[in-house]
């Protein structure tokens, strides 16, 4: 099963969408993240959770 690390991000009510787009779009071309829930509060808000696999090293001797 993979593990995975993830980051929360906040983005206003003021934020438009292409801004948000653009947000996200460069966390994934340049962190490597991808959408795993995106929640549009009633103030107008957005919580955003972004998700990244964990690749682990094996040691080898």
């Amino acid at each position: 099963m993979p593990d995975y690390e993830f980051q929360q991000l906040h983005l206003p009510r003021g934020t438009s969408r292409s801004d948000a787009r653009r947000i996200l779009t460069e966390h994934a071309e340049y962190g490597l993240w991808e959408l795993d829930r995106l929640t549009v509060r009633r103030d107008g808000s957005r919580r955003v959770v972004l998700r990244r696999r964990i690749i682990r090293q094996l040691r080898t001797i």
